[in-house]
């Protein structure tokens, strides 16, 4: 496709896909989200099918010609891919580098050796934290369940009392920290910017994580006390490592994209000059992009070299981690296209009319929409890409950190309350050996006070900032 072509496709999907009034859009939203719930929950569709046809369907029920809802949605799955693709294959190498190497038994290791009683909950809220950085929800959960288990009946603790804070932490990186999909489409989406993202999404994060995991541990384990199932403890295989990633090495590598992308925040909001010398380094450097493929590749010497890989060894490591992700890009960039379908049908100018009328704050407003999608497809990644593109002109005349807080209040959204319709609550019921009841008095409770308190916090930093 030539680039005139491709402009030509950009310029026409910017364009109104249909001039249906808002009645008429609010009922075609409302059953475009009703078909993609249906076929995910009834017909137990892939996500991907289901936002393409939802997708569809929303253009046909709001009237518009089937070419202009195709181009729209294509349009949407390509910028979204082009976007956060290279981002999220990144983090699936560097998460493979972590896991393969030893480097996560490593970081596990040597924090549960410095805990013990009463401090162990809060060790498992760290090494959950730390692990869940550069690793998808669903990832982090089949690594670190394993070590709830495991310690849970070494030490002959509650395991909701470890088991709910190694839970908060992974959510709470899941739904508020770059580089996870969710927050990265939606930083793209409304145009914000990724290091006050992430330094916000850090400040939020801390004390959310704190009264969700530690803190309501101590009531799940009292509402729901049980040992860990003695069929779902691993026998860990035997691993033909010759050594094992220092911890010094693991923690500095998991780190530096962070520590790159904050460094780049902190330079633009002190020199605060495009043209300095040293904000120019600090913007390469600090883009996610650098600064996860630094990462990755320091991982390769850190990590992978550390533990006695070959070079052909670090190669297939490599390999094998980008197989699995390829149903999260589908599924991130349907999303973007369902996004996109939303925003060229004049849903956001929808939404925009309704909050001036309905005077609603605009972060309110962003994990009000995020909550509802959450609670209807069950995935928090669908409920975020689909509520950042309804809110995304609300962001237009915002400032910089009002644009990051209204990513976190969608991303926090997004988190509110996991039931029956999300693959996470039956992962969770099925390693911990509790019943759907069990499930929701603990893990469906802490996916809600982890929504509810990180929107507190959100709204009280856009009273401060």
């Amino acid at each position: 496709m030539t680039s005139l072509s491709v402009e030509m496709l950009a310029a026409d999907a910017a364009e109104p896909i249909t001039s249906a009034g808002n009645a008429q859009l609010g009922i075609a939203v409302l059953a475009g989200i009703a078909v993609i719930v249906l076929l995910i929950t009834k017909l137990k569709m892939h996500a991907f099918l289901a936002l393409t046809i939802g997708s569809l369907a929303l253009g046909s029920f709001a009237g518009a010609a089937p070419g202009d809802t195709i181009l729209s949605f294509t349009a949407g799955l390509g910028s979204t891919v082009s976007g956060v693709g290279v981002l999220i294959a990144l983090g699936a190498i560097l998460g493979k580098l972590l896991a393969d190497s030893g480097g996560a038994d490593q970081v596990v290791d040597t924090i549960l050796a410095k805990a013990g009683g009463r401090a162990m909950p809060w060790a498992m809220v760290l090494i959950a934290s730390i692990i869940g950085l550069p690793l998808f929800f669903e990832v982090g959960i089949v690594l670190m369940i394993p070590v709830v288990l495991l310690v849970a009946k070494r030490g002959n603790y509650s395991l909701m009392r470890i088991g709910i804070p190694a839970l908060a932490g992974l959510s709470v990186m899941h739904g508020l920290i770059p580089p996870h999909p969710g927050p990265l489409v939606a930083i793209d989406a409304l145009d914000a910017n990724l290091g006050v993202t992430l330094a916000l999404g850090v400040l939020v994060a801390i004390p959310t994580v704190i009264i969700a995991g530690p803190v309501f541990s101590r009531y799940a384990a009292r509402w729901v006390d049980i040992k860990p199932p003695e069929n779902m403890i691993p026998q860990r295989p035997s691993e033909d490592l010759e050594r094992r990633p220092s911890f010094g090495a693991t923690l500095a590598t998991i780190l530096l994209p962070v520590v790159l992308m904050l460094l780049n925040a902190l330079v633009e909001i002190v020199v605060d000059n495009p043209e300095n010398g040293l904000q120019k380094v600090t913007m390469v450097i600090g883009s996610p992009l650098i600064a996860l493929l630094a990462a990755v590749l320091v991982g390769m010497f850190t990590l992978g070299r550390a533990a006695g890989f070959t070079k052909d060894r670090i190669a297939g490591t490599v390999e094998k981690s980008l197989a699995p992700i390829a149903g999260i890009l589908l599924i991130v960039g349907a999303g973007g296209g369902f996004k996109q379908t939303l925003i060229d049908a004049g849903v956001g100018q929808m939404i925009l009319d309704f909050s001036e009328n309905w005077s609603i704050p605009a972060l309110l407003l962003g994990w009000l929409i995020a909550v509802a999608i959450r609670l209807a497809t069950g995935s928090a990644t669908v409920a975020t890409i689909s509520a950042a593109g309804l809110v995304a002109p609300l962001a237009a005349d915002m400032s910089t950190s009002h644009a990051a807080l209204l990513v976190l209040a969608v991303g926090a959204g997004s988190l509110f309350f996991s039931h029956v319709n999300d693959a996470g609550f039956w992962l969770v019921k099925e390693y911990f050996g509790m019943n759907v009841g069990q499930t929701i008095k603990t893990w469906s409770v802490m996916e809600t006070i982890i929504s509810v308190v990180a929107m507190a916090f959100i709204l009280l930093l856009s009273l401060l900032l």
